[in-house]
């Protein structure tokens, strides 16, 4: 088969993503009325602000706003998260970062699979958030090989799905009846089951142990446990969230309110109790439930530079610290806010500090008068109104904000021990694969931008 007849990654993403959409909203209706929820309020955004919304057509996110996720899943094997890699890269998903979510009490570690050029953020930034369960972790020796016994005996990949990985592996792509039967293929290993593969005393071991370890250990797969659309205002969508009596979280993660928006806030609806089957043997079940899948709202703000990262962890860390033991609980947002008092929140200080990513594009009059503008450095074009500065789109996660999330989905408390126990050679080992580094991707963008300034 020749390339020319591969259908296009960036279009088998944009597929898996809306059957991913579809399956969850059959799932979970919340999903449904959260997706409604996000759309009118970003169509109100939109309109209440002109500059926003033209700002957004000159990044290409526009378009791509209204189709914009990210999902969620927990694998528990080295081999379980290797193949996730193989699959995810035939829709041009690769591995970036690596998080440590133990720093907030939680037995994983993560990176984020999703697209890495402008273009194919443009067309869908569809990125799943995937996280390895830490059996080491598990204090109880008989426990954790316990666990590790139920995981190898599983496999969450049809015969299918591995079968079309290795061809588009062997071939370079797959052609159109290939592509979709990929799509439905490796949405199945995505898929909920409500009957649990262990009984259920042995479920309540594992969920006494931590209530990650149960919903990884005790289903046959992965299941999708959210999908985030994302807002343009998390403030009004909490609000609305309220009023409509969904049970949101009392605190949206990450930074405050600003006029400017940095890295991403988040916040959810508490996660459902869903009736589960146990086997209780002779063909009997045992009825239970189990909570894990929830549904979750972002907003994306300006990718900041190490320098803007080490300034908004160093702040994080004041407000946090000056509470109950990192309690999110309480007079946080007031702390939060105090805080955050010493980050710049205007675009323009932001940029000549080096504190964020921007995408540099000549204005109407640059365009008027090209060489000149490719002459100047970047501040003196601006200042000449030659070049505009807007802020590249965050793609990425913040561990501590995730933490936050899956403990208060999971039926936990919210966060209150932060012992980290890094181990990025351990994940990239058990990936078969080192994790991009995102500063090195959005750097890639920016440069690229002034680059094509100069012609």
């Amino acid at each position: 088969m020749t390339p020319n007849a591969f259908v296009v990654p960036d279009q088998i993403r944009a597929r898996f993503a809306q059957a991913m959409s579809d399956m969850y909203r059959d799932e979970v209706p919340l999903y449904g009325q959260l997706m409604e929820l996000v759309a009118q309020i970003n169509a109100d955004t939109l309109a209440a602000d002109p500059p926003l919304a033209a700002q957004l057509a000159r990044n290409d996110e526009r378009q791509r706003l209204d189709q914009e996720r990210h999902g969620a899943i927990r694998v528990g094997t080295a081999q379980e998260l290797s193949t996730l890699r193989r699959l995810f890269a035939v829709m041009d998903m690769l591995p970036v970062g690596y998080y440590d979510l133990s720093v907030a009490g939680v037995p994983v570690h993560s990176t984020a699979f999703r697209p890495v050029d402008a273009a194919s953020l443009a067309r869908n930034p569809f990125r799943v958030f995937t996280s390895l369960l830490r059996l080491e972790l598990i204090e109880d020796v008989a426990l954790r090989e316990r666990a590790a016994q139920i995981l190898a005996q599983r496999q969450i990949f049809s015969d299918a799905a591995l079968a079309l990985i290795e061809r588009a592996e062997r071939e370079g792509g797959l052609g159109e009846a290939d592509a979709s039967r990929f799509v439905a293929e490796a949405l199945e290993t995505f898929r909920w089951h409500s009957d649990a593969t262990v009984p259920l005393p042995t479920y309540q071991a594992l969920n006494d142990a931590h209530r990650l370890i149960a919903d990884v250990v005790c289903f046959h797969g992965p299941h999708i446990n959210h999908l985030t659309p994302r807002t343009l205002d998390i403030d009004a969508a909490q609000g609305e969230m309220q009023r409509r009596g969904m049970s949101a979280k009392a605190v949206i993660e990450g930074p405050p309110r600003r006029r400017c928006p940095i890295l991403l806030r988040q916040t959810s609806f508490k996660a459902l109790e869903e009736a589960v089957r146990f086997p209780a043997g002779g063909g009997v079940a045992e009825a239970g439930s189990h909570t894990a899948r929830f549904g979750e709202i972002e907003q994306r703000g300006l990718a900041l530079t190490p320098k803007g990262r080490a300034l908004y962890d160093n702040l994080l860390a004041q407000a946090r610290e000056a509470g109950d033991a990192g309690s999110t609980g309480g007079d946080y947002g007031s702390r939060l806010e105090a805080a955050f008092a010493g980050f710049p929140d205007d675009y323009e200080t932001l940029r000549r500090e080096g504190l964020g990513y921007f995408r540099y594009r000549l204005t109407e009059a640059g365009r008027a008068d090209p060489e000149n503008a490719g002459q100047l450095s970047p501040d003196a074009a601006i200042d000449a109104g030659l070049i505009s500065a807007d802020p590249i789109v965050y793609e990425d996660f913040l561990p501590v904000s995730a933490a936050g999330i899956f403990q208060s989905n999971l039926g936990g408390s919210e966060q209150r021990a932060y012992t980290a126990h890094a181990n990025r050679d351990a994940f990239e080992q058990a990936l078969g694969s080192r994790c991009r580094d995102e500063f090195a991707i959005y750097a890639a963008i920016e440069r690229d931008s002034l680059a094509d300034l100069e012609g």
